[in-house]
């Protein structure tokens, strides 16, 4: 089967978008199918480390264009209220996947991407050629398709991802708010059964996300009762919500966030972004690791496209090593670092330690952070 384009992107987030603006620059045909019309919200942090900012300028991406408040600052408090803080080796700036995902979208569509507001429900590969089956627009094909889907989807059930096996306890809660924040600052605030991240987006918002196991969350009525019982234990975390006025209805939630090891390619599909790994909320830098797993994809697939590569399993297996080499080590520093830091026993005399001896916590952030992408 001859396929019709180079390659089909399922999910339009961070990663699948910058992923199609980068190929298209290259002049190859991409169809990016996404199942939500832009723009919308999205379970996130919203802080990027500055460390893509010169690959999204080389992409005509520059994020300054949208008014992003300029982070350079962390705090951390343990349960109690104990807080440290450091500057952030590189700064960072917060944006609202709101506000990024559509500009991307629009950059995109203005570079020829054929964006299509549909759902895939299954992937097949045969004869060096994928069939990608959808609820309107019929079966699509291409010699290459990309997964960019985010944490979880019933596509990673059909395929029977080894991660999606295993239930995990984790659920995601995100609002916007107005109200008093330091515009610089990104702050990590733990509680029982969690930690919460609050920092500044555009338009002098603040964003507050927090994770907890569902253990912690299930004995509660609602989210409000949850946030006023057990965040409120971590008097920061209390100072700010009964400063700060909700802007949604009602916070987003995502639950069975997984953290478990993930494939950076199943069945011949080669996944970016959350759907290839995802490093704990905690280290402030999933939106930065999804733009760079996107980098490194799109130059690989370009290789193969041009022949430069000359066989899929050598594109693949290069892809796992460059996954692997740069964000191997960042995924399993953040699973430690959730480890002691849910834990107060462990995170108590760490924060001494850290009091003592400050300049040991910007070490440990470099530790969940890349370089700067040239």
């Amino acid at each position: 089967m001859k396929s019709e384009n180079d390659v089909i992107i399922v999910g339009g987030g961070l990663a699948g978008l910058t992923y199609a603006i980068h190929l298209l620059k290259f002049g190859f045909k991409v169809t990016l199918i996404e199942k939500n019309t832009y723009p919308h919200h999205k379970v996130c942090g919203e802080y990027i480390s500055n460390e893509v900012l010169p690959y999204l300028k080389w992409l005509d991406l520059d994020p300054a264009q949208l008014e992003p408040t300029t982070i350079n600052r962390l705090s951390i408090s343990s349960a109690s209220g104990k807080t440290i803080h450091s500057k952030l080796p590189l700064g960072g700036f917060g944006i609202s996947r709101f506000t990024l995902d559509n500009f991307l979208n629009e950059k995109a569509l203005q570079n020829g991407c054929d964006i299509i507001t549909d759902l895939v429900t299954s992937i097949d590969f045969k004869d060096e050629t994928f069939s990608v089956g959808t609820t309107k627009s019929g079966l699509l094909n291409a010699r290459i398709v990309i997964g960019a889907y985010g944490k979880r989807s019933s596509l990673d059930q059909k395929m029977e991802r080894l991660f999606i096996q295993k239930k995990s306890p984790w659920l995601a809660v995100k609002a916007h708010y107005n109200g008093d924040f330091p515009d610089d600052l990104v702050a990590l605030h733990n509680f029982k059964g969690g930690y919460c991240g609050v920092s500044k987006v555009e338009n002098s918002v603040i964003n507050i996300c927090y994770l907890t196991d569902y253990q912690s969350f299930k004995t509660h009525k609602n989210i409000a009762d949850f946030q006023k019982q057990v965040l409120y234990q971590n008097p920061q975390l209390k100072e700010i919500f009964e400063k700060c006025v909700p802007l949604f209805d009602q916070p987003l939630t995502i639950s069975q966030v997984s953290f478990e090891k993930k494939e950076p390619v199943f069945n011949h599909v080669l996944m970016i972004g959350d759907t290839a790994g995802l490093i704990h909320p905690l280290c402030g830098n999933g939106m930065a690791m999804a733009i760079h797993s996107a980098k490194i994809c799109a130059e690989l697939t370009i290789q193969f496209l041009n022949g430069t590569i000359s066989s899929r399993s050598v594109f693949e297996s290069s892809y796992k090593k460059e996954w692997n080499r740069n964000f191997k080590k960042r995924l399993a520093v953040g699973k430690l670092l959730s480890c002691i830091i849910r834990k107060e026993k462990l995170f108590a005399p760490l924060l001494n330690l850290l009091i003592k001896f400050p300049l040991i916590l910007p070490a440990i952030i470099k530790k969940t952070h890349g370089k700067p992408i040239i």
